[in-house]
């Protein structure tokens, strides 16, 4: 049986919500929930962005335009701070939006 992952354990979860769309940038910080995503990729399709505010606002209009949860990922530091205009949003419209976090590297 394969190791299972703090990060493969959060993908399971967003899957059991119903998320099927996770907009962000991928860093070192969060290669494990990138790993998990990829292995998860006919259940859950990650959108690639240039730039970590955009995922925020994207995963706002996803939550605008379907009432289903707008999920963002970024890494640590900077990356993190760059959501918040695009959270802060979804928050004044109360639409549904998540921030997944940095996961602790299992290597």
């Amino acid at each position: 049986m394969a190791k299972r992952t703090a990060a493969d354990v959060l993908v399971d979860s967003l899957i059991e919500w119903g998320v099927d769309t996770v907009f962000g940038l991928p860093g070192d910080g969060i290669n494990g929930i990138m790993e998990a995503l990829r292995q998860q990729q006919d259940e859950i399709r990650f959108i690639h962005v240039r730039h970590e505010e955009s995922a925020a606002f994207m995963a706002c209009a996803y939550a605008k335009y379907t009432g289903r949860l707008g999920v963002c990922l970024a890494t640590s530091g900077p990356g993190g701070i760059h959501l918040l205009n695009g959270l802060y949003d979804a928050k004044l419209d109360g639409q549904p939006s998540l921030r997944l976090p940095e996961t602790p590297s299992t290597t």
